[in-house]
């Protein structure tokens, strides 16, 4: 971001294709504050000459555009992270399937973020979205999440039945980007109560214990979209 921490603006770029949706998109941002649309394009080209130019803070991008309306979106942020690492990414999608959220979080999950278009209307969510992966945070739709848990909650033989219900919205959690902090706050929880959560669901689920938060991540969502459920 630009300018001092009282008086900065987060700069965005709009990726998007359908003109209507492109400014209701622009609409819901101008009407946060301390966030600038500084730019906006309907093409995979067109983006990334507007990322060029404006260089901006994050871009928030639908995951189907013009030339091949397959994946453009995830390409985008895939070719940011080597090429302007510090531009956050949040990804517009339809989908509730884990696929394209694994594969925006295969290079990591920091300053990127997966929600679903129903919620771009909900000003809080997109706004709040777009500050996390300006200071390199991730969020996931918490609709994406809640579908995987209660998928693998009613497959026969899930480990995730042996979790507790309590251990069951710490993961929940877990998955959507949230810091230890923030599960605590939200779910009314200790720190020290967090953390024993935390350590149980991994030794439960057989997880990597990693310790950074974007880790734990795409950790937790390995592990709740099993095969059949990241395909399309």
């Amino acid at each position: 971001m630009q300018g001092s921490p009282a008086e900065a603006v987060i700069r965005v770029v709009i990726g998007e294709d359908s003109y209507i949706v492109r400014k209701g998109i622009e609409e819901v941002l101008a009407s946060e504050e301390g966030v600038e649309v500084v730019g906006a394009a309907a093409t995979f080209g067109g983006v990334l000459k507007a990322v060029e130019s404006e260089a901006p803070d994050v871009l928030v991008t639908d995951i189907r555009m013009p030339p091949t309306l397959r994946d453009e979106g995830v390409q985008l942020a895939s070719r940011l992270r080597l090429t302007h690492p510090g531009i956050g990414v949040v990804l517009l999608s339809q989908y509730t399937s884990p696929f394209y959220v694994l594969k925006l979080l295969e290079d990591g999950s920091a300053g990127r973020a997966y929600l679903l278009k129903e919620h771009v209307a909900t000003h809080a969510q997109l706004g709040a979205a777009v500050a996390a992966v300006a200071r390199g945070g991730s969020v996931i739709d918490p609709v994406v999440v809640e579908t995987l848990v209660e998928r693998r909650v009613q497959e026969e033989g899930s480990r995730i039945s042996d979790l507790t219900s309590r251990e069951r919205d710490v993961l929940a959690a877990l998955a959507q980007g949230k810091s230890n902090a923030s599960i605590g706050s939200q779910l009314f929880l200790s720190k020290g109560a967090v953390e024993k959560h935390i350590n149980s669901i991994f030794r439960k689920l057989d997880m990597p214990d990693e310790a950074t938060v974007d880790r734990r991540v795409f950790a937790a969502l390995l592990f709740l979209a099993d095969e059949s459920s990241a395909e399309l």
